[in-house]
């Protein structure tokens, strides 16, 4: 896989460890972008260690039903490589993370810095995804998507949604779907892109049963 300048292709190209950010709600994916404004001080320094070293953070939500600083963490994050950087003058960076692969959170490494870090074990077939392509049902997806819309009276650029492959596809509609945590957890242990593609229409089928539509997604 290449993110940015950088190839992830087998075990030896990911780390042992890395820097963890907490983020309640946000969901990274393999090849997702994953926008960030950093303004607190343990996370701007976590953001100066990630730069200085291998330009990787670990994208882990807390444990379910639990505020940002517990240190309870949901067990699976994604991997994601800083793609975009920049200073604002106030204090804060602008960062982008490309999402690498998923991992499993280990022990975590104590140290003095105000940031945690933890050993993982990273789900190397998602290096491979794109062998996946062909599993998704990608007429079912896009009902669903175009139901959602309708239902909240939104609208897509259907051009680039047709452009997109069928991982860039799931992976973008999984990130920006405005669900709950524990659907978006939900989505990131997927075991693959096909399930993660079932899980998202499933999804929206509960949510549009909550408007009493579901007939255009069933279709």
């Amino acid at each position: 896989m290449q993110v940015g300048n950088a190839r992830y292709l087998k075990p030896s190209d990911l780390p042992e460890s890395v820097v963890v950010f907490p983020l309640s709600g946000a969901l990274l994916l393999p090849t997702g972008q994953l926008p960030l404004n950093i303004f607190e001080p343990r996370y701007l320094s976590m953001f100066d260690a990630a730069m200085a070293g291998n330009r990787l953070v670990g994208v882990v939500q807390p444990a379910l039903g639990e505020p940002p600083e517990t240190p309870h963490l949901s067990h699976v994050g994604c991997l994601g490589r800083i793609t975009s950087f920049a200073e604002t003058g106030d204090g804060r960076y602008i960062t982008s993370l490309t999402g690498i692969c998923r991992f499993r959170l280990m022990d975590e490494i104590t140290g003095h810095h105000p940031y945690r870090s933890f050993r993982i074990t990273p789900f190397i077939s998602d290096l491979k995804s794109r062998d996946e392509e062909d599993s998704v049902d990608r007429s079912s997806l896009l009902s669903a998507f175009r139901a959602y819309l309708d239902a909240n009276k939104l609208e897509a650029d259907w051009e680039s949604v047709e452009r997109a492959s069928n991982m860039t596809l799931v992976n973008s509609l999984a990130m920006m779907a405005p669900f709950d945590p524990a659907e978006k957890q939900a989505l990131l242990e997927a075991p693959d892109l096909k399930t993660r593609a079932e899980t998202f229409i499933a999804i929206i089928e509960i949510v549009l049963a909550r408007f009493g539509d579901t007939d255009s997604v069933m279709q």
